[in-house]
């Protein structure tokens, strides 16, 4: 749905460093990735969010065709700390090997 895609493009403008671009047509959407897909995928998972893997860099979101706008909106809240757990991963990537 456009409301869908609006609000995963937002994921993308709020986590530059998570994810590139959002993939795909009405609610069969993905999500570029900066870091590999099986990172976000797992990231999901933990938040309870299924998500699959296509490629080394997007996940793709398949939610079901009778999804409610509340569903929507707490699918995307949970992908959005998924990205907050990702960007965490990365930020400490990054202090770790400019300190060794």
């Amino acid at each position: 749905s456009l409301r869908m895609k609006q609000k995963l493009a937002g994921l993308v403008d709020q986590y530059p460093s998570v994810f590139e671009a959002v993939r795909g047509e009405g609610l069969l959407l993905g999500l570029k990735c900066r870091p590999p897909a099986g990172d976000v995928v797992a990231a999901a998972r933990a938040e309870r969010v299924l998500t699959v893997g296509a490629g080394d860099n997007v996940v793709r979101l398949l939610p079901p065709l009778t999804i409610t706008d509340a569903e929507m909106d707490e699918g995307l809240a949970r992908l959005e700390m998924a990205a907050k757990a990702v960007e965490a991963s990365i930020a400490a990537t990054l202090v770790k090997g400019a300190a060794e």
